[in-house]
């Protein structure tokens, strides 16, 4: 089985969106210097990283975009939700800042010669990374959906799709469009990514828990991270090793 790392890497200074805090990465310590510990000299390294809960590769909730006190935050969708079947549709010819149809959405599934079915995870290859990455017009000029091809989306019943931009439609009205109607239908959405093709996607996120489960004033998590090799408690069996894992043979 081959497993393909569709996740951006994260360093200092990552691309990120314009609204949110940038990625800052630093040593927090390393070998340079010698600890001592009941007589034990030893040397340890370890980073410190601030980010957005939006940097990188991430997942959005409902309650991202959602007001309504019972649009799930991520800490309450279950796991499962996160390891699903999927396919990859083949868009990459739309022009930059244009609004992906539900006519170009069909014509891309047939063209696949794949169905979409409950519960699928549905990535959309619109070529944004071979034309725009590296270059300023990465955090504008990226294509995307139209709200209704959102709703064409949750129609099917899918449970999440995937884009390789830094939001799910064009920059503007479009995309908070898009990101309310996927709150409404209470899908997700994950970017930005790697293209890929079809297969099982995996993309379980950090295990956080939202202050109102502590009690305290609702916050809640916009949605968790999926970097590879982080847990929240340490175990690893929880390890969100996703779309994640280095190519593996």
């Amino acid at each position: 089985m081959r497993i393909v790392d569709l996740s951006r890497e994260l360093y200092h200074r990552t691309p990120a969106h314009p609204s949110h805090p940038p990625v800052v990465m630093t040593v927090w310590n390393d070998h340079d210097e010698i600890k001592e510990a009941g007589g034990v000299k030893f040397s340890s390294k370890a980073m410190s990283v601030a980010m957005s809960d939006h940097a990188g590769t991430h997942i959005d909730a409902p309650c991202h975009f959602n007001p309504a006190p019972d649009a799930a935050s991520i800490d309450q969708m279950p796991l499962e939700n996160f390891y699903t079947e999927g396919l990859c549709l083949d868009l990459s010819a739309a022009p930059l800042r244009h609004e992906i149809t539900v006519a170009e959405m069909e014509a891309a599934l047939k063209a696949s010669g794949e169905e979409i079915k409950p519960r699928d995870t549905v990535l959309l290859h619109m070529g944004v990374n071979a034309r725009l990455w590296g270059t300023p017009g990465y955090l504008h000029d990226f294509p995307g959906l139209h709200v209704d091809a959102v709703h064409w989306l949750a129609d099917k019943g899918i449970l999440q799709f995937g884009v390789e931009a830094i939001s799910p439609a064009p920059e503007g009205a479009p995309n908070f469009k898009a990101h309310m109607a996927c709150g409404e239908r209470g899908i997700l959405y994950r970017m930005p990514l790697e293209p890929g093709g079809a297969g099982r996607r995996r993309a379980l996120p950090l295990r956080r828990i939202s202050a109102e489960a502590e009690g305290r004033h609702r916050q809640p998590d916009p949605r968790r991270r999926d970097i590879r090799g982080i847990a929240a408690d340490g175990q690893p069996e929880r390890r969100p090793a996703d779309l994640a894992a280095r190519d593996q043979s």
